[in-house]
């Protein structure tokens, strides 16, 4: 039984008091194309409950997972190994129902989860502080552009080509709400990221230029010269980390200059999960600590001189007037969060970096055997797990070609960037530990084979 507790009188009492004519001028906003003029054809109106398990089950059947097949799917999402011990613990009763704690001192257990995964955070992206998580990778950068407008009062951000064009449409569909000036550089297949046209983009108006490291093409940025050129027009560099287990093996962005590093830690504890949840990752300098979003949890000693934690900061519209906000973040993904901080306690400093550097090699092992497929050839001068392959034809056919031959062959550039002129041929690939021998080369094969014509 549907639950509906509003008469029609007061739905029309509602849609007087805010102007509307009627429930329709609410959606106004959606583009007419996108809206439905009727029921969905085909659907029917109403079924028995097992008869819906029965056709979502069928409907599910037809996924392609991650685990079933020869997987080089990442940009953004990428399938590593979580140890069991992650999901037994992040089950555990005090954890699993744990919400944000609106007496937070009392919750001890919580703030002190979300004090060390803030740790660990900072000294992964070598920054002074981070906050207690963000929803996911791309509000995370919204947020830095943000912060940094306010930091620096200047209207102007500038994105790199290299950032994720799904992190890219998330900032310009929020910046129509703030008015803030965007600036999208495009994106070329060059070996190396074009940090030169970046820096000649800077300007006195620019509050910061956002860089992806590595970039969504898998190249890496020279972050030192920029954050060179951006403090040089007292602008702030926001670099964007989308895999953190490279950072087991590259620089950390805060170390290289970086003002404000964000970021997806799904790579760490979450899985792919068709999805989401993800976490939001994000750390700055210590100094513009009362401009970051969310949340900071701190460490102290109480009366009796223990150790105990308090939430040091907290300058959500929930718990100050909503115009000093420096955010509408009414949550934060806790459990994510606590999934990111467990895998990372478990494989430690010297674990991280044996990680990537397993990661590494074998992304090197399979752009070494695909680069031996005719025709095929790799962009990258250098990579960390993830980079783009040339193809001799359009990459969106070969992937949906791949697929139906039961192998998840990548990301066709023409699908990230489908507006993008001279970026239809590239395809790309990701490596990690899970990727295995038996993987690359059923790829290889099978990428031949589809190139020459051989029937699936």
């Amino acid at each position: 039984m549907r639950y509906l507790p509003l008469t029609p009188a007061d739905r029309a009492e509602m849609l007087e008091r805010i102007g509307a004519a009627s429930i329709d001028d609410l959606f106004v906003d959606v583009p007419e194309a996108a809206r439905l003029a009727g029921p969905i054809a085909g659907l029917p109106l109403h079924a028995s409950e097992m008869a819906v398990e029965r056709h979502m089950t069928e409907l599910a059947g037809k996924n392609l997972s991650a685990g079933s097949a020869p997987f080089f799917l990442g940009a953004g999402a990428y399938r590593h190994h979580v140890p069991a011990s992650v999901d037994h613990l992040i089950q555990r009763g005090e954890f699993l129902t744990a919400y944000t704690p609106y007496q937070p001192e009392i919750a001890q257990g919580t703030l002190q989860v979300l004090f060390e995964f803030q740790t660990q955070v900072a000294r992964l992206f070598g920054t002074d502080i981070a906050n207690a998580s963000m929803y996911d990778g791309s509000t995370a950068c919204w947020e830095a552009i943000l912060m940094a407008a306010r930091v620096t009062r200047k209207p102007r951000a500038v994105l790199s080509g290299g950032l994720h064009p799904h992190y890219g449409e998330v900032v310009r569909t929020m910046a129509r709400f703030t008015k803030d000036d965007i600036v999208s550089l495009g994106t070329e297949l060059t070996a190396e990221a074009d940090d030169t046209a970046l820096i000649a983009t800077i300007d006195e108006q620019t509050s910061c230029v956002v860089v992806q490291y590595p970039d969504v093409l898998g190249r890496i940025p020279d972050l030192a010269t920029i954050a060179e050129a951006a403090h040089a027009k007292g602008a702030l560099l926001v670099v964007v980390v989308t895999e953190p287990v490279a950072l087991g093996l590259i620089e950390a962005p805060g170390l290289l200059g970086a003002d404000i590093v964000v970021g997806e830690g799904q790579s760490l504890g979450v899985g792919l999960q068709f999805g989401g949840p993800y976490l939001g990752l994000f750390g700055c300098r210590e100094k513009f600590v009362r401009q970051m979003p969310g949340r900071l949890c701190g460490q102290t000693v109480d009366a009796d001189g223990k150790r105990g934690f308090v939430l040091t900061l907290s300058t959500r519209e929930q718990h100050i007037r909503r115009e000093k906000a420096t955010s509408n973040i009414c949550t934060n993904s806790g459990l994510c969060a606590l999934a990111f901080s467990i895998h990372l306690t478990l494989l430690g400093g010297e674990g991280l970096a044996k990680l990537a550097l397993i990661n590494h090699a074998r992304a090197q092992a399979t752009f070494d055997r695909l680069t031996r497929v005719p025709g095929v050839s790799l962009l990258n001068n250098a990579y960390f797990n993830e980079a783009t392959l040339i193809l001799p034809r359009d990459a969106r056919d070969v992937v949906r070609g791949l697929a139906d031959r039961r192998v998840l062959g990548g990301i066709s550039l023409g699908r990230l960037f489908p507006a993008a002129d001279g970026l239809h041929n590239g395809l790309l690939v990701t490596a990690t530990e899970m990727t295995t021998d038996e993987d690359i080369e059923i790829f290889a094969t099978e990428l031949g084979n589809l190139l020459v014509g051989v029937p699936a």
